[in-house]
């Protein structure tokens, strides 16, 4: 880093990535705390020697300053967090500018066992959820597996579940012989507790214990969200439940041409009926349910939107799911529920199918977007007056 890039950091204050400090803590626990919470969030850089004003200050030995960093970088964070160190002399006075990567081994923590996260301009201690999703993103955890403390055995739907394994198995299981299948599965924990996973196949009632694990569609006969939605309605109940009732409410706002052929009429909807399945099963495979918000879904005159919960996971980007390179499982158990159940193929090409579709029938293109609390996916529709 030279002056100029220095002063331009400086200028826009401290934030999510940037850190100043006119002189380094005195206790080795705060140090550590300051580069595990970047090293567990997104990176970012911490400069030494300035204060919150941004007036350079200085330190009298930076080599000193740069060798304890090193110290508490390798020896007081639990996994070692690899820093690079720079020194810079601004106006005859030394600072230190360390570079925190985010971090490959997440969650990190110090060494006293607390783990910490970036939020804004500070670091504090991460919540549960976020905890989790650390441990989810480098899959030491997989959150669709992990028990819901407050149910038990009774909240499981034995017979639905003796249905879906006749058909996707070919046999019901003998009561001796329900219990192993629902713990192969990961429907239960060895403690007959249900998981995410089987509370959402194969619960009697999921969300009396995950409210936010719904569908939610809005119908706006407009262009924009602010106009008020002309009808509303939250899908509940099991996962295959919902996506049918999803779909058949789908249905009703999606415009079809019906023609003559060999005297028989045939229809052809506006956007194929493939197309919207995939794209609200992989919202329900895909989303982050660490995140307490449900999958939404607004119907607009010119698209329909697809918000699913949660950032991609782990090295997903935009890019590989366009081409079908992007196959990494968050909720390995849903989807292979789902896979049991005929909703999704194990190829990773749900959403370049999609593209493809949708170029084919509707002639314009899908969009895809990333925010920081979820993935959108937008399929556009055709105006009445081409939809021919």
């Amino acid at each position: 880093m030279n002056i100029e890039e220095l002063f331009e950091l400086i200028e826009k204050g401290e934030g999510f990535h940037f850190d100043l400090k006119e002189e380094l803590p005195v206790s080795n626990e705060e140090i550590a705390k300051d580069l595990v919470c970047f090293a567990n969030t997104d990176g970012g850089i911490t400069v030494i020697g300035v204060s919150d004003s941004g007036e350079i200050k200085g330190i009298p030995d930076p080599d000193k300053v740069v060798r304890r960093i090193d110290d508490v970088a390798f020896n007081r964070c639990e996994p070692p967090i690899t820093v690079i160190p720079e020194t810079l002399k601004v106006d005859d006075k030394w600072i230190v500018i360390i570079n925190i990567p985010k971090g490959g081994q997440r969650p990190y923590r110090t060494s006293s066992g607390r783990f910490y996260v970036r939020s804004g301009n500070r670091c504090r201690e991460a919540s549960r959820e976020e905890l989790l999703r650390l441990f989810q993103a480098t899959e030491s955890i997989f959150y669709d597996e992990i028990k819901i403390a407050k149910a038990s055995f009774d909240d499981i739907d034995i017979d639905y579940f003796e249905e879906f394994m006749e058909h996707s198995y070919g046999f019901k299981p003998e009561e001796t012989q329900t219990f192993n299948y629902l713990k192969n599965l990961k429907i239960i924990t060895e403690r007959r507790k249900p998981t995410l996973a089987g509370l959402l196949f194969f619960g009697i009632n999921p969300q009396s214990y995950l409210p936010y694990a719904k569908i939610t569609a809005a119908y706006i006969f407009g262009e924009d969200i602010s106009v008020p939605p002309a009808d509303k309605k939250d899908f509940e109940g099991k996962i295959p439940e919902m996506l049918e009732n999803f779909m058949r409410y789908l249905r009703i706002y999606l415009r079809e041409k019906h023609r003559i052929k060999s005297l028989e009429p045939e229809v052809y909807p506006e956007i194929p009926e493939e197309v919207v399945r995939e794209a609200i099963v992989n919202a329900v495979a895909h989303r982050d349910y660490t995140v307490r918000a449900p999958i939404r879904v607004f119907i607009f005159r010119d698209r329909i939107e697809f918000h699913s919960p949660g950032k991609l996971p782990n090295t997903v980007t935009i890019e590989s799911i366009k081409i079908g390179g992007a196959h990494v499982l968050r909720n390995p158990t849903i989807y292979n529920l789902l896979l049991k159940m005929g909703l999704v193929t194990d190829l990773g090409s749900g959403v370049m199918r999609i593209i493809r579709l949708v170029k084919e029938r509707v002639r314009k293109d899908v969009e895809l977007e990333e925010t920081e609390t979820e993935f959108i996916l937008t399929i556009p529709r055709r105006q009445m007056d081409d939809f021919h």
